[in-house]
């Protein structure tokens, strides 16, 4: 009789150590508290996520998360199961060392995200993993010190220094063989015309096939108009010309200035991540991008 209690007992203990692992396992992944704020670590799948081209049991991104806001490192899939990016969250706000991938498993740019702006040494990679732009930024996320970008076969492309965003100082081109191709004085960002010198090529230079550009961190110029994502508030009809300000799907201010033939000339563009928070405000000048702005609190409400 009692070996048969013992055996029972047994048999009770090792269902709720079971059943106490069970509820561990729910407790400590995927957990939402009472008042319906994400807890601790989540793993998302696309069941939750909904995105194309994955499927439903497919990872597409997993991390923690405090009172319904990320926290810490959160990693993001494609949905070829090679990696996207790992980026560190504050607050549910980028803040610290980000790196982003190529689908094909290659860096594609990565660098120190803080207050909102790129902060220090950033850098951008072709598909191949040659380097496409070596940046510094400072500490309002404006581009300061010296610039270098490369050609996709690695030679320097463009390298000078910068100076709150803007080109200070000799600015030198190259040709892709690695000859020098120009070089131009700015000062705050405008060109000293008389100080232009063009230089022939030492070494043939060979046929460029892929069309290779020049192109600051997103976005890039032109800034066209999607009609189809973007209203214009305030019943003024959107005409292409002229001062506007946009709003996207979520009414945010998407674009904000001077526009012509649907295009942004001079004006302000703000970019947003996945969850709707503002990370970005991209500066256009004459159709250009020349640097970043500052985020204010009232951008924030």
């Amino acid at each position: 009789m009692k070996k048969f209690v013992l055996l029972a007992l047994i048999a009770v203990s090792q269902f709720a150590v079971a059943q106490t692992f069970e509820l561990l396992g729910k407790d400590t992944i995927n957990r939402t508290d009472v008042n319906g704020k994400r807890q601790g670590k989540w793993i998302v799948t696309n069941k939750i996520a909904n995105k194309p081209c994955y499927t439903p049991e497919q990872k597409v991104e997993e991390g923690a998360y405090v009172d319904g806001k990320k926290t810490g490192i959160w990693t993001e899939y494609y949905c070829n199961n090679n990696m996207k990016s790992k980026i560190t969250y504050e607050n549910n706000r980028p803040s610290g060392y980000c790196i982003m991938y190529h689908e094909n498993g290659k860096i594609k740019e990565e660098g120190t995200w803080k207050n909102n702006r790129w902060n220090g040494d950033y850098k951008l990679y072709y598909e191949n993993g040659q380097v496409q732009q070596a940046f510094k930024f400072n500490t309002t996320g404006k581009r300061e010190g010296e610039q270098t970008y490369y050609w996709e076969n690695g030679q320097v492309m463009i390298q000078g220094n910068w100076a709150e965003g803007k080109e200070a100082g000799i600015v030198r081109e190259y040709y892709e063989n690695g000859d020098l191709k120009s070089e131009k004085n700015f000062e705050g960002g405008f060109l000293d015309v008389a100080s232009v010198k063009n230089f022939e090529p030492k070494k043939p230079v060979k046929e460029v096939v892929k069309t290779t550009t020049v192109k600051d961190p997103d976005p890039t110029p032109p800034v066209v108009v999607d009609t189809k994502k973007e209203t214009v508030n305030m019943g003024k009809p959107f005409t292409g010309e002229g001062d506007h300000t946009l709003y996207n799907t979520n009414k945010q201010i998407s674009k904000k200035g001077y526009f012509h033939q649907n295009r942004l000339v001079d004006g302000t563009v703000y970019i947003y991540n996945s969850n709707g928070i503002l990370t970005r405000k991209a500066l256009y000048k004459g159709g250009k991008y020349v640097g970043d702005g500052v985020i204010e609190d009232a951008d924030l409400k």
